[in-house]
């Protein structure tokens, strides 16, 4: 009798434990009106949420990763979080050409076959953290092809994921990349161009969603189809910030092959506010593209409070990946998330619940683990 009443007591006290442990549970039951709404109806909001604690100890790094409802099967559309690995793989492969003694560097002017206009990659990448600009991720997009992307995420153990196109636009899903044009010290330049496999239809969870979906302006009553959309599950972009960012902690075939300039260039373009790149402040705020803790104010971002990080927004679905860090407080963490606001289940109709539901959970999530992190250090 004794003894059960022992692995009794045990037992519950582990149970206790974990759940004190477990700091998204703890997050989850909150009485914070912004995160409440939500975490009552998970199910609904399709949330998905990875916080990683960032362990150093006698010169090492480790990590202690806190999950909720994380399902990699489950589909949710990434939007412009592809963009990410899009630009870092854009960097690795101008190192790649310049090991085959094809001297451009991310700087090198280009312009797109029957087009004028010339750009430059680091422009790009700068354009595609600041505001997310779709034409740059276009562009980067075509300087890779699909096939590469996909290949290249796959080999480091960035996985699963599926990127199959471009954003907007007619022609956003072609195999056949267009051809582009530096113009090096050397003269012009042409990348090949690049046949790709036709992406597949995904066979996995969620993928066919809602009750109806907007086309040509007008209303189809029957749910709408990801199956052909990028791929990119929550777990995967946290996991390729662990990369960037503690690169040490992983066997070098699974980082990215960049340079110390690279690295530096990619934080800087990944934390920069848009301001800092001259756009106009009232329309391109702080928080225009960093939702955690700051989401849902249009007030300047401390300068001690460093996010690097990217967003996503579309068909009502809201993603972000980051890493976090407070310089002063000596506060840092890496938190992705993603959920769903679109009450009527219609999809492409720009009815979106993203400033009364999901912007300000976002925010709300942020800084419910910084107070954590916060107070873990004091």
């Amino acid at each position: 009798m004794r003894k059960i009443l022992f692995l009794l007591v045990l037992f519950f006290s582990i149970s206790s434990c974990s759940l004190q442990n477990n700091v998204l549970k703890q997050v989850s039951n909150s009485k914070q009106t912004k995160l409440s709404e939500v975490f009552k109806n998970p199910g609904k909001y399709e949330v998905q949420i990875i916080y990683s604690r960032i362990i150093k100890k006698d010169g090492k790094i480790d990590f202690k990763d806190f999950k909720y409802r994380v399902e990699p099967e489950a589909y949710f559309y990434p939007a412009s979080t592809v963009k990410l690995p899009v630009a870092v793989l854009s960097l690795e492969k101008i190192n790649e050409l310049n090991k085959e003694g094809i001297k451009i560097d991310k700087n090198t002017p280009y312009h797109l076959e029957n087009d004028s206009i010339e750009h430059t990659i680091a422009n790009d990448i700068d354009a595609i953290f600041a505001v997310s600009d779709n034409g740059a991720y276009n562009r980067l997009f075509e300087f890779l092809g699909q096939d590469y992307i996909n290949s290249k995420l796959r080999a480091k153990g960035i996985a699963p994921v599926r990127i199959s196109h471009r954003f907007s636009g007619e022609g956003s899903g072609a195999i056949v990349t267009r051809q582009m044009i530096f113009d090096t010290e050397n003269g012009n330049y042409e990348m090949p161009v690049t046949n790709n496999k036709t992406a597949d239809s995904l066979k996995i969870q969620n993928v066919i969603k809602g009750v109806g979906y907007m086309k040509d302006g007008e209303k189809v009553p029957e749910p709408f189809s990801f199956e052909l959309k990028n791929y990119f599950p929550i777990e995967t972009q946290h996991n390729l910030m662990k990369r960037l960012y503690f690169p040490e902690t992983f066997e070098e075939s699974n980082t990215f092959q960049l340079t110390d300039k690279d690295k530096e260039f990619l934080k800087e373009a990944m934390s920069r506010l848009p301001r800092e790149l001259d756009y106009d402040e009232t329309e391109y705020y702080d928080s225009y593209g960093k939702f955690f803790i700051y989401g849902d104010s249009k007030e300047r971002i401390p300068s001690n409070i460093k996010i690097y990080n990217k967003v996503g927004y579309a068909y009502g679905t809201l993603t972000e990946t980051a890493y976090i860090k407070d310089v002063e407080n000596d506060v840092e963490f890496l938190l992705s998330a993603t959920l769903l606001v679109n009450e009527n289940g219609v999809f492409n109709d720009n009815d979106y619940e993203y400033d009364e539901i999901g912007i300000p959970f976002m925010a709300e999530l942020g800084r419910e683990i910084y107070k954590k992190e916060l107070a873990r250090k004091k």
